[in-house]
């Protein structure tokens, strides 16, 4: 197994910051979740991202990711109150 060298890997992710890192953490779970075809895991999972959000711009990364957590947090209950499955 070819392992690569860290200062490439590193010159790599310091090009981003936390909150875009999970950004494309939550789009790959998203796509994850959508076979189950379980709305209320999605709505589980949508709102735990968006606490992870509301968190984030007090550790590392710009305002808007807060904006986003704020959505995401009042998308969440909405699509588990009217999930059926």
């Amino acid at each position: 197994m070819y392992a690569l060298p860290m200062q490439v890997v590193d010159t790599f992710l310091l090009q981003y910051n936390l909150g875009q890192a999970i950004l494309f953490l939550f789009i790959i779970a998203t796509l994850g979740v959508l076979p189950l075809k379980s709305q209320k895991v999605l709505a589980l999972q949508t709102t735990m991202f968006g606490v992870l959000f509301m968190i984030i711009p007090a550790i590392d990364g710009p305002f808007h990711f807060a904006l986003l957590g704020l959505v995401l947090l009042l998308i969440g209950p909405i699509l588990l109150t009217t999930a059926k499955r």
